[in-house]
């Protein structure tokens, strides 16, 4: 990381802060928000605009520059997907998850890994898909199913993942499965190539939201996997995954920030701009105290993700409650001012052309991956009552 870019508690950004922030603001609105509403129309996976965020530092944000990486922090990096999500969340969110699976290999991989793998997934050249959640395993991650069985120097790897962001169309799979019955003890971590045979997809899910990405099922089929890209030792893939997840949780919060904003954004020149009862809406008391809300709210959230971002990257003891906290109040907030925002829109706000409307659908599942909101509350009162918190 960059000794000159604070990581400490700060109420305003840094000039390289800023610039950084900057950045993915023009670039979302040059290269994502024109396009936004025909990704989503269309359920199209815009792969070559993906790819050219990589020329930006993009493919590795928080990865170390050895490898291609940008050397960034978590809070850095909290700022780039806010900026992104104002054109697009769920081409963001999709950006958040290459960079997380690039970190985790990044952290925990072996030099050779590191080496074999990283510079292409930093330029891009290859993209990465996380592979934790089963049909019958999400809140309870730890009942995961797919089996790793040990054949020689290799493994053969069977079973079923659910919900996978970018399956089918990315390149590598970061897959968690069992080699042993002990629980969460009994996970290790694999990177599997697209071309592996055995390995196949579901169809492109039918989804409310995040229409601009594919989430389709992972299917192994006696997978051949050699223990080389087995990542970490066995046993410690579980405590690799939620790792990986600490810092997904930011930034998932981090993109509920950014589409809010960008609704918030289109809701001030409409309030101003229509009429009713002989006098522009903006003039409503009632309207502009719940303009004030809603800014009120998501400037918290705000502050309280760079807060967690922050925390992350001194390694604090509470980072991992505190990264909990963030995701269940910016998502929560983010959905809530997305949602008035349509409210505030009337029946236009319902309609597709205003952009309102997929911003609420887009935003609403934020609640769900990366942990439920349920469970960022299990997790913050579990660390709260060990005295952690």
């Amino acid at each position: 990381m960059d000794p000159s870019i604070d990581s400490e508690p700060q109420f305003d950004l840094t000039e390289a802060q800023r610039a950084i922030r900057d950045m993915a603001n023009g670039f979302a609105t040059e290269h994502i928000a024109p396009h936004a509403l025909e990704w989503d129309e269309k359920r199209h996976f815009p792969l070559d605009v993906i790819r050219t965020t990589a020329a930006l530092g993009m493919g590795g944000i928080y990865v170390r520059e050895d490898v291609g990486g940008s050397g960034l922090g978590r809070l850095e990096a909290a700022l780039i997907f806010e900026a992104l999500a104002t054109g697009c969340p769920a081409i963001s969110a999709y950006i958040s998850i290459h960079n997380m699976v690039s970190w985790m290999i990044d952290r925990y991989g072996s030099a050779a890994q590191r080496q074999e793998f990283l510079p292409s997934l930093t330029s891009m050249e290859q993209l990465t898909s996380y592979c934790l959640t089963e049909p019958g395993a999400g809140s309870d991650a730890a009942a995961l199913k797919t089996r790793a069985v040990r054949d020689g120097s290799d493994y053969r790897l069977s079973g079923v993942k659910q919900f996978i962001s970018g399956a089918g169309a990315t390149d590598l799979y970061l897959v968690m499965a069992r080699t042993s019955a002990d629980g969460a003890h009994g996970v290790s971590c694999f990177i599997i190539p697209k071309s592996a045979k055995g390995l196949s997809f579901g169809a492109n899910e039918r989804k409310m939201g995040w229409n601009a990405q594919p989430t389709r099922q992972v299917i192994m089929d006696d997978v051949r996997v050699p223990e080389a890209h087995r990542l970490g030792a066995e046993g410690e893939g579980f405590r690799i995954a939620m790792s990986g997840l600490d810092g997904g949780r930011l930034n998932i919060g981090a993109c509920s920030l950014g589409g809010a904003q960008a609704a918030l954004d289109r809701t001030i020149p409409y309030l101003r701009e229509r009429t009713a009862f002989g006098k522009s809406l903006s003039a409503f008391q009632a309207l502009q105290f719940r303009l004030a809300d809603m800014a009120t709210t998501l400037e918290a959230a705000r502050i309280f993700l760079w807060h967690a971002a922050a925390a992350m990257d001194r390694r604090d003891p509470r980072a991992t409650a505190l990264c909990a906290m963030a995701k269940r109040m910016a998502t929560d907030t983010g959905f809530d001012v997305a949602n008035q925002a349509l409210q505030l829109h009337g029946g236009y706000g319902y309609l597709a052309d205003y952009g309102v409307e997929k911003l609420v659908r887009d935003l609403r599942v934020h609640q769900i991956l990366e942990g439920t909101n349920e469970i960022m509350r299990v997790i913050i009162a579990r660390s709260l009552l060990a005295g952690n918190a």
